[in-house]
């Protein structure tokens, strides 16, 4: 795999050219994000151009000397764009990057600094879901900025589709390794206003059980709906507080890392205990990294068994095998977005941009 440096060679590259692209004025576009708002329609977070600040938070677990904060820096700037830092980036309390309170001041200070037009999480961890309550999400629907982030910033994604705030996009942290497909799906969304086609057919990674490739199908058929979701075990703990979005006809997505087959099991238990998969359109379950029973007396069932067992059954579409989660080479996807999903394809369409 390639380093986050020489990673950041071909994406300075690419980079450089979005400054010649012709994007349309980004005056324009700011006006009317914010005459929508005025408006009381959707809001759309203003589509992110080069020169643009981006704002670098740590609403979780502390950055600490392993990330490299000048270097994260370094990879903003090859894109094109100018880091801004929250100010609790150094700051470390236990495994948080500082107290609840300074993570929330410093998160939202981040994002309603004029100077920064897009934020994203530096890494994930625990943590976020604390700052929730201190939250003022009145604010973040008046300054419509895109989000980016995954893992534990799932608790924000879920957050703000739930408070009304503009879509957001699950994709790599800025402690990312950034490889250059990485790199383009998530220029695509934030830059362009792209609705890409996702398929599993262009998965190169560790495959799910058995080593078998293409989508495990649960269920064939499509379906279209709101993009909703993110990491299971982040998701499923804020089922029943006001963070969790209304799941009624959205598209679930999942995903998740280290977890065994019976922690995934409880998980799904969890969501359907509380109703949560009754009402849904569809779901896609993307990747489940290093996820393996950890002993003998957990090993009965696979995690495509255990998917299947939840998925199967509710008679809509649903399948796994899509680039999402914490893998190298993840792809983006707009969180709030309309999206159609066709199982025995194995692909998830984006019906709409995520910024204007």
């Amino acid at each position: 795999m390639q380093s986050r440096r020489q990673c950041l060679k071909t994406v300075a590259t690419l980079a450089g050219g979005l400054a010649l692209s012709g994007l349309p004025s980004a005056v324009a576009d700011r006006a009317h994000a914010k005459d929508n708002a005025g408006r009381g329609e959707r809001l759309r977070a203003p589509r992110l151009r080069p020169g643009d600040g981006l704002g670098l938070v740590a609403p979780a677990g502390f950055i600490g000397d392993r990330f490299g904060i000048e270097e994260i820096a370094e990879a903003v700037r090859a894109m094109g764009l100018e880091p801004t830092l929250a100010p609790n980036l150094t700051a470390r309390a236990g495994y948080l990057a500082g107290e609840d309170a300074a993570r929330a001041a410093a998160f939202m200070e981040t994002w309603q600094d004029p100077r920064v037009k897009g934020v994203m999480a530096v890494r994930g961890g625990w943590g976020t879901a604390r700052i929730l309550p201190r939250l003022d999400f009145a604010a973040l629907r008046r300054h419509p900025k895109l989000f980016t982030g995954f893992s534990d910033n799932t608790a924000l994604h879920a957050a703000l589709a739930a408070h009304g705030c503009a879509p957001s996009l699950h994709g790599p942290n800025a402690s990312a390794s950034w490889p250059l497909v990485a790199w383009e799906s998530w220029r695509a969304l934030a830059f362009e206003g792209a609705t890409p086609t996702l398929s599993v057919a262009g998965y190169t990674g560790p495959s799910l059980g058995g080593g078998r490739r293409g989508p495990r199908v649960f269920a064939g058929g499509q379906a279209q709906g709101r993009l909703l979701g993110g990491n299971l075990s982040v998701l499923s703990a804020l089922v029943g507080t006001p963070y969790f979005p209304d799941m009624r006809g959205a598209v679930l997505f999942l995903e998740d890392t280290n977890e065994s087959e019976y922690r995934i099991d409880r998980m799904l238990t969890q969501l359907a205990l509380a109703g949560v998969l009754k009402g849904l359109a569809g779901v896609v379950f993307g990747q489940c990294t290093n996820c393996r029973n950890p002993g003998p007396g957990y090993s009965n069932f696979t995690i495509y068994e255990v998917l299947d067992q939840h998925f199967g059954g509710l008679g809509i579409p649903a399948f796994q095998g899509l680039s999402i989660g914490h893998i190298a080479a993840q792809a983006s996807v707009p969180v709030g977005c309309q999206v159609r999903l066709d199982a025995d394809a194995g692909t998830l369409q984006v019906l709409e941009p995520v910024v204007i």
